[in-house]
């Protein structure tokens, strides 16, 4: 199938002074796998939403099907069979799968004969693509991949013959990133049109037909993807040659700065996430913990930075104990020189509907240079924040915007800047990268790189095993809450696969 099944022509968007669009022109083949990749802020989300009737473009032509049409909301689109699996889900988490998926669309007078029609189409969807996924269970007993999976399947239900998914690896483990790929590889067989927006290029290369570039608001470039390298579109999307992996030079730990031993920790329902786990991290040295997500990393990392209370087990940091099992102060912590980036950078790192100035400071905001008299100082706060943006490039460079109007990656960078430039003597992190573009991935990594050089002590989590790989010094793998093996940084990827798996391939080979 080679005839267009979207067409965008010359699409302006502006939100006041930011020029988010410039002239988009894009041609979207029916029945392929487009990708559309760009840095944060390039204009993707905001393209994309354009698409699905979210926003309204100041002027140009959309085209699908080879028709003009006009798509003023998401039912317009829906009406067209546009369907969209946005970044943060959209389902009610105490519904059923199944009442999430009719929501909106029950199309009966009667409630239970929309269910009873819709549990047999989500049947019949669930064999033709290997969506499987039980209609009766809650959307928040559900792992991330399942939800998303819903998120798809809704879709489809509404009859979706373009399928757009705004970074849908995001909050992925690989093995759930792989099942995906089969999963829109399935679509596209049965003559589906997949939109991909992504900032991971790898998986452009494993999955995508056609990707496009854009940059500062404007696609530099369309390519067919088995004519092109990640290192081409890595360079077209930052406009600049891309270090794909961190240089650095040997690590010289130092004393200890953080000392675990024999934590254990239980969630509500009494099961033991965090298992007898002990570790030293040095100043000097990036340590590692990789794991498939759900196997006690966020637990451990909550427990440490005192959001969560362990049941047994001591935290030394800088030799004086830390109260896990009275849940310690985060703000004392601080105080004491740990900083904490969180994985869930929504719920746990920024509060949305603030101005980026605020967030900049928040868990902050008593120290004396925020401070004039017993009041902040709102001049200083202000100026600290516009020099937080020139550093870390958060677009837009607006301080005054608020939180929420920033995307997920510029977000992250906020969240960043805050905790790393206080130079803390102990960093822990969670997924530093997740949902960030290849330009800021390597400014991240380098900037942790200069951490560790400059004595401080790194503890790393991340679901991304190239990250683990390329920036530790020493990998701990975490398996059913336990810490199961430990390696060096030139661990290979199927040794730590394996360790990932609970299957140590040392003993194995014994």
């Amino acid at each position: 199938m080679s005839e267009a099944a979207i067409e965008l022509v010359g699409i302006n968007k502006s939100f006041g002074p930011v020029h988010a669009n410039k002239d988009i022109d894009l041609n979207i083949k029916a029945g392929t796998i487009h990708g559309i990749v760009g840095e944060n802020g390039a204009g993707k989300s905001t393209l994309m939403s354009i698409l699905y009737g979210f926003y309204q473009a100041d002027s140009g032509e959309i085209r699908v099907g080879g028709k003009p049409v006009a798509i003023a909301s998401s039912n317009d689109a829906i009406a067209l069979g546009i369907g969209m699996v946005h970044q943060h889900f959209m389902l009610v988490q105490n519904f059923t799968v199944l009442e999430n998926i009719i929501l909106g669309a029950e199309g009966e007078a009667l409630l239970n004969s929309s269910i009873s029609k819709a549990r047999s189409e989500l049947r019949r969807l669930e064999k033709e693509y290997g969506l499987d996924v039980d209609p009766d269970a809650i959307i928040e007993d559900l792992p991330v991949g399942l939800q998303q999976r819903v998120e798809i399947l809704k879709a489809l239900y509404r009859g979706a013959d373009i399928l757009i998914l705004d970074e849908p690896t995001g909050v992925l483990t690989p093995a759930e990133a792989d099942h995906l790929f089969r999963i829109l590889a399935q679509l596209r067989a049965e003559g589906k049109t997949v939109v991909l927006i992504t900032h991971k290029l790898r998986e452009i290369k494993a999955i995508t037909d056609n990707v496009s570039v854009m940059r500062q608001g404007q696609i530099v470039a369309t390519r067919r993807t088995d004519e092109t390298t990640v290192e081409e579109l890595a360079e077209l999307m930052v406009g600049r040659r891309v270090l794909l992996r961190v240089e650095k030079g040997d690590a010289r730990p130092g004393d200890v700065k953080l000392a675990v031993r024999n934590l254990t920790v239980v969630d509500s329902r009494g099961v033991k996430v965090v298992d007898d786990v002990s570790f030293d991290v040095r100043g000097g040295e990036i340590v590692g913990i990789a794991g498939v997500a759900g196997n006690g990393q966020s637990q451990l990392l909550e427990t440490i930075s005192g959001i969560r209370a362990a049941v047994s087990g001591t935290v030394m940091l800088d030799g004086r104990p830390i109260d896990v099992t009275g849940a310690a102060d985060p703000g004392e912590l601080r105080d004491r020189g740990l900083a904490h980036v969180p994985e869930d950078r929504h719920y746990v790192g920024l509060v949305l509907p603030f101005e980026e100035y605020e967030n900049s400071i928040l868990g902050y905001h008593d120290r004396p240079e925020y401070l004039n008299g017993p009041f902040l100082n709102i001049d200083a706060i202000r100026a600290d924040a516009k020099k937080k943006i020139s550093q870390y490039d958060i677009r837009p460079g607006n301080e005054r915007l608020k939180t929420a109007n920033f995307s997920g990656g510029n977000q992250q960078k906020i969240v960043l800047a805050r905790e790393m430039e206080k130079a803390p003597g102990v960093l822990i992190i969670g997924q530093p990268t997740r949902g960030v573009d290849v330009g800021a991935i390597e400014f991240i990594h380098r900037r942790l790189i200069d951490m560790r050089d400059q004595g401080r002590a790194v503890l790393l989590v991340s679901v991304e095993l190239d990250e683990i790989r390329s920036l530790s010094d020493r990998i701990l793998v975490m398996f059913d809450g336990k810490v199961v093996g430990e390696r060096s940084g030139e661990a290979s990827e199927g040794e730590l696969g394996l360790l990932m798996a609970g299957i140590d391939g040392r003993e194995a080979a014994e």
